[in-house]
């Protein structure tokens, strides 16, 4: 019953008209930079964060959420009908998805995916709703020593989201921690790492550094590439897939969305691995695994089910315990800060009208995409004729006023310059963002947590193993860190990695 009240409480919320308004806003930016090459979720999302501050919290993560799960979406149009992913979790969708459209079956693909993505997105977030809750309560009842134990899971994690080097990933994350660390003490009022700087007294902004190294970083990335994007698109003529097409995609739509849950709320997982687990998966259990790579429906099917299962249920470690599972849910998190809004447990049960009416909404955005994707599959293929020389630009200058209508503040703007450029070397250089951000975010609360469990404690280091659930977790940690390590698992990951590229 309790169930059915939050629910109710959630759709009462998302259903409001502004709430929807920003929700479509959400899906269709996200449908269009899954489409645009260059331009995904992170540097979108980054790229927004400062139209947040105009918004409720509500709003904010509605909209937000849309872009990353809305992306999922788009990113499978273009792999479909032009052989072009617009994002990398549709890599493996456009081998199977652009051989049917040569065929004259991409209306059949586009569907199938379409179909696969709203079952995964419906389930994904039902799992959000049923295991959000107890996980929650569950740590609710964690003291500074288990909060810290935890953060520490959560940066050892983030290794996984690295491919290179496992040094160079603990490097951006010892970055992150300095910089993230930058400012007034919060115990003793003292300035540090300012250099005298009065502008770095409350610290470096969290919107100016992922603008920076996301949003202008990934613009000098994508100059460097090719102009050019011309490709044939695939006539599409009708949509519905026959009979035994849909009896073939139901099966694969279920094993996917299987898989896609359960990896999106891994570290490192989401919906990159899920997609090409799930193809991987499907192309030995099928009956018709002949027909992989030459234009098999089940192909289509099962990597979008998984990747918008596994970008959906990576929302439960950042609403549940405030942990994030992947980059793009470390903004996420930076969000709610922006807002005021502490990530955690205190989320659900505060602010039960945010979190449910963020879970509720993910069914609402779901349902929309589905329904505005297939009228607008023309105008999305246009969208590929625009120029980067005249998309960038106005992109670059979109950033430097977002950041400086924060805080009115033409310091953040440098920060956010150099911080493009730092970003664009490091990336240059091998080094990977990812775990650079998460120490950024986590590092503050990771030291306030060492501090208070060590005043409690009276300086004794014991609590964090004398105590069961702080002592488990860091068990979690150093395994993490120890598998993540290991030159299988490296190499694996590696091959993955670079498979997306």
């Amino acid at each position: 019953m309790e169930f059915i009240d939050n629910l109710g409480l959630g759709f009462s919320v998302a259903l409001q008209w502004q709430n929807l308004l920003y929700c479509l806003i959400g899906v269709l930016l996200g449908t269009v930079v899954g489409i645009l090459p260059g331009l995904g979720p992170l540097a979108t999302i980054a790229m927004l964060l400062p139209l947040t501050f105009g918004m409720s919290a509500t709003q904010s993560l509605i909209m937000l959420a849309g872009i990353y799960y809305g992306s999922q979406y788009g990113g499978s149009t273009t792999a479909i009908l032009i052989n072009l992913p617009g994002e990398s979790s549709s890599v493996v969708t456009a081998i199977d998805g652009y051989r049917m459209a040569q065929k004259g079956r991409g209306g059949p693909a586009l569907a199938a995916a379409a179909l696969a993505s709203f079952f995964a997105g419906c389930v994904a977030t039902l799992i959000i709703a049923v295991v959000a809750t107890p996980l929650t309560r569950l740590a609710v009842s964690f003291g500074a020593a288990e909060y810290f134990s935890l953060l520490l899971v959560g940066l050892f994690s983030s290794i996984a989201l690295a491919s290179g080097s496992i040094i160079k990933a603990i490097g951006m994350i010892c970055l992150g921690l300095l910089i993230g660390l930058t400012g007034t003490d919060i115990y003793t009022a003292v300035p540090r790492f300012t250099f005298g700087q009065q502008e770095l007294v409350d610290g470096i902004d969290f919107v100016a550094i992922a603008v920076g190294i996301f949003g202008i970083g990934e613009i000098l990335r994508n100059l460097e590439r090719s102009g050019g994007r011309e490709a044939g698109v695939a006539k599409v003529t009708s949509i519905m897939p026959s009979r035994d097409e849909l009896r073939r995609i139901v099966a694969p739509s279920m094993r996917g969305t299987a898989i896609g849950a359960f990896l999106g709320i891994l570290p490192g997982g989401g919906a990159l691995l899920s997609s090409f687990v799930a193809y991987n998966v499907e192309k030995k259990v099928s009956s018709n695994a002949a027909e992989f790579g030459n234009g098999a429906i089940e192909g289509v099917a099962a990597p979008e089910a998984a990747n918008n299962a596994g970008a959906q249920t990576s929302f439960i470690p950042m609403l549940s315990l405030g942990i994030p599972s992947n980059v793009v849910m470390a903004l996420m998190i930076g969000a709610m800060m922006v807002q005021g809004i502490v990530p955690g447990p205190e989320v659900l049960t505060k602010q039960p009208e945010l979190f449910w009416g963020l879970v509720a909404s993910m069914w609402v955005g779901n349902a929309m995409l589905v329904v505005l994707n297939f009228p607008l599959i023309g105008i999305w293929v246009r969208l590929l004729t625009i120029p980067y020389s005249v998309l960038f630009p106005a992109i670059i200058a979109f950033c430097c006023i977002g950041v400086y209508s924060v805080g009115n503040s033409g310091f953040d703007v440098y920060v956010a310059l150099i911080a493009g450029l730092i970003g664009y070397i490091l990336v240059k250089l091998d080094f990977e963002l990812p775990p650079f951000v998460l120490g950024f975010i986590l590092g503050p609360m990771l030291e306030e947590n060492l501090r208070r469990a060590l005043l409690i404690s009276g300086g004794d280091l014991s609590i964090f193993v004398t105590r069961p659930v702080s002592a488990g977790l860091l068990v979690v940690a150093v395994v993490t860190l120890i598998v993540v390590s290991l030159p299988a698992v490296a190499k694996k990951r590696k091959v993955l990695f670079n498979e997306s590229d």
